[in-house]
């Protein structure tokens, strides 16, 4: 009970401060002269550099485990990766000169439907009904969410601003899903890659990227972002506190995954999500009316409904693996003929009479299953 309590106390102090401060760092002036922080690549360098020292950290000190030994493939995939989320970050960070932090975070939770674009157009993967459903249910909430939206000063222009904010959070999310569709291609790939190489290497590539766009001596970005901090000190402290909280985040995610497993991550993230937009309207006084807060709630039980059916799922395949072997166990051991279904699950291969055939193709199953579990696990950990 005390771990579980660590884990959720973690996980909300970690990304709820995360978010403050992320709304705060883009969308506050500093000082008496009421300057914004604008240096949004700058930023997500800073990012990308915490991140992935933390992951290092975590994988070296937590797990005691060795860093993933690199080839030419595994750099090229994960500068690709890289690169993606590099391009994609600026432009949430800039859908929130047009929209506030509430829209962009349920708009946010839409990222289910890029993934499965991309998944679908690039890999040629199918879906189960339900998921067409949940997709529908969150495009539906968040659409009613901008269509109820109160009317605030500025009319159309108000209006045309809130489009392009949502354009910019589209394309934001389109690039996300090609991101996430890749990881996924990536841990289908390379069973020797976990949740927390992606977020070590993947932001390493992404500082590299970033490092060399920033010290392009045409690009005045770094310089400003330097002078800009030197000259608000708090923004500093803010970027900090928002950078380390992000990073700390994930490693409760991580440990979350690995004491309690998906649903109770899927679980926590969703109501974190609500109370990023609970804190989010009341600290910093964005105002929605009853009809929105419906409109989230049709958001919210389609990501519901999404982790419900995955769990469900994975715990009927599970059984059904498990049973499945325990008949062939039984059979072979009676000297019974086995079904060729029955022949797959137990990974049967010349003779059902010796013992340690049977047990290493029992074993074959279960590291079978972990495999695929933790694909589970860090797509997961992605997508959150």
């Amino acid at each position: 009970m005390l771990d579980f309590l660590i884990c959720v106390g973690g996980i909300y102090a970690c990304f709820l401060t995360w978010s403050a401060m992320q709304e705060r760092v883009t969308t506050q002036a500093y000082g008496a002269d009421a300057q914004k922080f604008q240096f949004t690549i700058a930023l997500n360098l800073i990012q990308a550099m915490t991140a992935s020292l933390v992951g290092f950290v975590y994988v070296r000190v937590v797990q005691r485990k060795a860093m993933l030994a690199m080839s030419r493939r595994r750099w090229f995939r994960f500068f690709q990766i890289a690169f993606m989320a590099s391009v994609a970050s600026p432009f949430g960070y800039m859908a929130l000169r047009y929209i506030n932090y509430p829209t962009m975070t349920l708009a946010k939770t839409c990222k289910l439907v890029p993934v499965m674009l991309m998944n679908v157009v690039l890999y040629k993967r199918k879906y189960a009904i339900y998921k067409y459903v949940v997709v529908a249910m969150i495009t539906l909430g968040v659409s009613a969410f901008m269509l109820f939206k109160s009317s605030s000063k500025g009319g159309a222009k108000a209006a045309e601003n809130s489009l392009h904010g949502l354009f910019l959070v589209f394309i934001n999310l389109a690039i996300d899903g090609l991101v996430n569709s890749t990881q996924e291609q990536i841990l289908a790939d390379d069973r020797e890659v976990t949740g927390q190489h992606m977020m070590c290497l993947m932001n390493l590539c992404s500082s590299i990227l970033m490092a060399l766009w920033l010290m392009n001596p045409f690009n005045p970005e770094l310089g400003n972002a330097v002078a800009f901090l030197r000259q608000h000190p708090r923004a500093t402290i803010d970027i900090g506190m928002s950078v380390m909280c992000g990073a700390l985040g994930q490693c409760f995610i991580f440990y979350t995954l690995a004491k309690f497993g998906s649903l109770t991550l899927v679980t926590i993230n969703v109501t974190r999500k609500f109370l990023t937009i609970l804190f989010s309207v009341f600290y910093y006084s964005h105002p929605l009316n009853g009809r929105q807060w419906v409109a989230a709630g049709i958001v919210f039980a389609g990501i519901a409904l999404d982790a419900y059916k995955k769990q469900t799922g994975k715990k009927a395949k599970k059984q059904a693996v498990v049973e499945m072997t325990q008949v062939g166990k039984g059979k072979a051991l009676a000297g019974g003929e086995l079904s060729d279904d029955e022949k797959l699950s137990v990974g049967e291969r010349q003779s059902l009479f010796v013992p340690p055939q049977l047990g290493s193709s029992v074993e074959g199953i279960e590291q079978s299953m972990g495999d695929l579990r933790r694909r589970q696990q860090a797509v997961s950990v992605a997508a959150a």
